[in-house]
C-alpha cells in the first residue's frame, strides 16, 4: 500500500533534484462521438471532452499542493481522430476543423496539450487516413496545443513507406507554415512505430482503440534524481551503479502510483498506468545527457554512449515494474535533443551527431526527438531519415519514433528558439547524399520473419 511516509521520503527529491510528476493525461474515447454530420460531429467531441475533462486541471492542482509534489501539465489524449472524422470528413479542411474544436476545448479546460490528431497506417491508408495526414500543416499552424502522432509501421505489419514519403512533404509544410516562430509546428508532430495506446507524453499521445472509455494515465519524469543518486556512488563497481538506478526508480514509480490513484478517485476516472520516463527539461540539473556523464562519460556521444544508455534504461523499467503493477506509456529515458541542456552541450561540443542518436534510439525509450535541423533539407531526406528509425523500431520489436524540426531560414550554426518545456536546439548537420529513388517506390516493407509468433 502507498502511504503518506514513501511521500515524506521524496521531499529532497522534489525540492532539490528535479523531481515532478510530468503530466496527468485523461485519455477520453470519442467512439461515440461519431457523427456523419461534420458541425453535430464537432459538438459531440467538445461535450464529450468537456464533460469528462472539466475537473482535470483543478484536481491535478488540488492534488499538487496536498501533497507537495509538483504537477507541470495536465493533458487530454483522444482517440485517433482520422478514426472519429472518417463519416463526416470528407477533405483536409474538414478535418481541420475538427483540430480547431479540439484547441478551443484545450483552452477552455485549461489543460496544456491536446493528442490524438492521429492516424494509424502502419499497413494502409483510408482515404480518411490520407485527408487527415494532409491536414496536419494548416491544422498545426491555426492552432496552440493539438498534437499530431501518425503510426507508419509496426513490428507485425511492416513499414508503410507510402505514408513514409508523404509525412517528409508533410513535415516540410508545416515547417514553412510556422516559419515565422522557428517552423514550431513541427515539434507537435511525431511518427512512429509501435506506437503504444497508453502513452501520456506528447506528442506520441493518443486513446488507444482497446482502451475504456476514459482513463488516467501518469507520466513521471526524474533526471535529476538518478543524477543526484548516482553521485553518491561515483566509484561504484557496475552491480552498485545499476542497484542505485533501480532504487531510485522504485521511489520515483510510487509517487506516480499514489498521484494517480488519487487523480482517478477524485476524477471518478480509471486508473490506467504510471509511465516512468526520465523525460528532461531545460532547467539545469534535469538532464539526461548529465546522468550520462555522471556514469563517466565526458559528454553524451563519447564512446561507450550507448552502452550506458542501455543500462540506464533497463535499470529504470525495472525498478519501475517493481514499484507498480500497472507500469506502461514508454517508460525509459527520453533523449530530447532540444529539451535537455545536456544534450544541447554534447551537439555543440560536437561530440554528438544524428548517426550517433539515431544508435541510441535501439536502447532508449523513444527515438530522434527535437532535432533541429536545417530548414532547405529535402522531404524525401527527412523521409530516409523516418524510414531508418521506423527500420530500428521495426526490427528490434520497440517503439521508434522521429520529431524533427526542418527550421526554415536557419542553417547548421543557428540556433532554433521554441520556448517552455520545449527549450531551445541548435541545428544539426545532416547527410544531404540523396535516397529519392528509394523513397519513391511504392508499397510498404516487409514485417520481419521474427514478426511471426502466432
Amino acid at each position: 500500500m502507498i502511504n503518506f511516509r514513501e511521500v515524506a521520503e521524496t521531499n529532497e527529491m522534489i525540492e532539490k533534484e528535479n523531481l515532478d510528476v510530468r503530466t496527468i493525461t485523461m485519455g477520453i474515447s470519442l467512439l461515440d462521438c461519431i457523427d456523419p454530420d461534420l458541425a453535430k460531429l464537432n459538438e459531440n467531441i467538445e461535450n464529450k471532452i468537456t464533460s469528462l475533462a472539466k475537473d482535470l486541471v483543478k484536481v491535478g492542482n488540488e492534488i499538487g499542493v496536498e501533497f507537495g509534489i509538483p504537477i507541470v501539465n495536465k493533458r487530454i489524449s483522444v482517440t485517433p481522430i482520422a478514426l472519429i472524422g472518417g463519416a463526416a470528413c470528407k477533405s483536409p479542411e474538414d478535418f481541420a476543423t475538427i483540430a480547431r474544436t479540439l484547441d478551443n476545448t484545450a483552452k477552455k479546460l485549461g489543460v496544456n496539450f491536446i493528442g490524438g490528431y492521429s492516424a494509424l497506417v502502419s499497413k494502409g491508408s483510408t482515404p480518411a487516413d490520407i485527408n487527415l495526414i494532409k491536414s496536419i500543416p494548416e491544422a498545426l499552424s491555426t492552432t496552440d496545443f493539438v498534437c499530431s502522432s501518425i503510426n507508419l509501421a509496426s513490428t507485425k505489419t511492416g513499414i508503410n513507406m507510402d505514408a513514409v514519403r508523404l509525412m517528409g512533404e508533410v513535415i516540410k509544410e508545416t515547417a514553412e507554415r510556422t516559419k515565422e516562430r522557428d517552423s514550431i509546428g513541427c515539434s507537435k508532430l511525431v511518427v512512429i512505430c509501435n506506437a503504444p495506446d497508453d502513452n501520456p507524453f506528447m506528442a506520441g499521445a493518443f486513446h488507444g482503440v482497446t482502451e475504456a472509455d476514459a482513463i488516467i494515465n501518469v507520466g513521471v519524469s526524474g533526471p535529476g534524481v538518478v543524477k543526484y543518486a548516482l553521485s553518491k556512488v561515483r566509484d561504484a563497481d557496475f552491480k552498485e551503479l545499476c542497484d542505485t538506478i533501480k532504487k531510485t526508480a522504485f521511489k520515483v514509480t510510487r509517487v506516480g502510483e499514489l498521484v494517480a490513484n488519487e487523480a482517478s478517485k477524485r476524477l471518478n476516472v480509471p486508473f490506467g498506468i504510471v509511465d516512468l520516463s526520465l523525460a528532461p527539461t531545460p532547467a539545469i540539473g534535469d538532464s539526461v545527457a548529465d546522468i550520462l556523464e555522471e556514469i563517466g562519460l565526458e559528454y553524451a556521444g563519447a564512446p561507450g554512449t550507448t552502452a550506458a544508455l542501455a543500462m540506464l534504461n533497463d535499470q529504470v523499467k525495472k525498478g519501475g515494474v517493481m514499484a507498480s503493477s500497472y507500469v506502461g506509456g514508454l517508460s525509459g529515458a527520453f533523449i530530447p535533443v532540444s529539451e535537455d541542456q545536456g544534450m544541447i552541450n554534447a551537439v555543440e561540443a560536437g561530440a554528438l551527431t544524428i548517426e550517433k542518436l539515431e544508435a541510441m534510439t535501439c536502447v532508449c525509450s523513444v527515438g530522434l526527438d527535437m532535432i533541429a535541423i536545417p530548414g532547405k533539407t529535402k522531404a524525401s531526406t527527412i523521409s530516409g531519415i523516418i524510414a531508418d528509425e521506423m527500420a530500428l523500431g521495426m526490427v528490434n520489436q520497440k517503439t521508434t519514433a522521429v520529431r524533427v524540426i526542418p527550421v526554415v531560414g536557419k542553417d547548421v550554426g543557428d540556433n532554433a528558439e521554441f520556448g517552455g518545456l520545449l527549450g531551445h536546439a541548435p541545428i544539426m548537420s545532416v547527410n544531404n547524399f540523396d535516397c529519392e529513388r528509394f523513397i519513391n517506390r511504392h508499397g510498404r516493407i516487409p514485417a520481419p520473419i521474427h514478426s511471426f509468433k502466432n
